[in-house]
């Protein structure tokens, strides 16, 4: 069974990204941090595009009663993203700084939609730790159960 990420959480890390890219052709020290910001971030996004998104996938079926076996290709993913979960969170604090230098330049220039991506860019981050990776490691720790009997 291959899994991606639903596209709900797809489309808001596409949204955001494409943001970001916009940002980074802006000239001067905005375009810089938003270059620092993009530098640390690209990395962290492809890794939750392999294994921290993907997960979610099942949720809907496994919220509403249905399981199949074919869902344990998902436990590689969960156990990658249990190993790799103090990585992410430390890129998180990384980013945060970087959002939080991006957001100050932006206020410097007053560039208010630029200090929105910063902020929404924050709340995305404080979005995964607080339900989508617990989410991800749920649906493993489902699946499991479930393969038990």
């Amino acid at each position: 069974m291959t899994l991606s990420a639903p596209p709900s959480v797809r489309h808001e890390h596409d949204h955001l990204h494409a943001r970001l890219a916009r940002a980074e052709r802006t000239p001067g020290r905005l375009g810089e941090a938003a270059r620092t910001v993009a530098r640390i971030l690209h990395p962290h996004f492809l890794r939750e595009d392999e294994y921290a998104t993907p997960p979610l996938a099942l949720l809907h079926d496994l919220a509403h009663g249905h399981y199949a076996a074919a869902m344990s290709s998902v436990l590689p993913l969960v156990q990658r993203l249990r190993q790799e979960l103090p990585l992410m969170l430390e890129e998180h604090q990384a980013i945060l700084g970087a959002l939080d230098e991006l957001a100050g330049v932006a206020r410097d220039v007053r560039d208010d939609d630029l200090v929105r991506l910063a902020e929404e860019l924050k709340l995305h981050a404080q979005l995964e730790e607080e339900v989508l990776y617990p989410a991800a490691l749920l649906v493993g720790d489902y699946v499991q159960l479930r393969m038990r009997g």
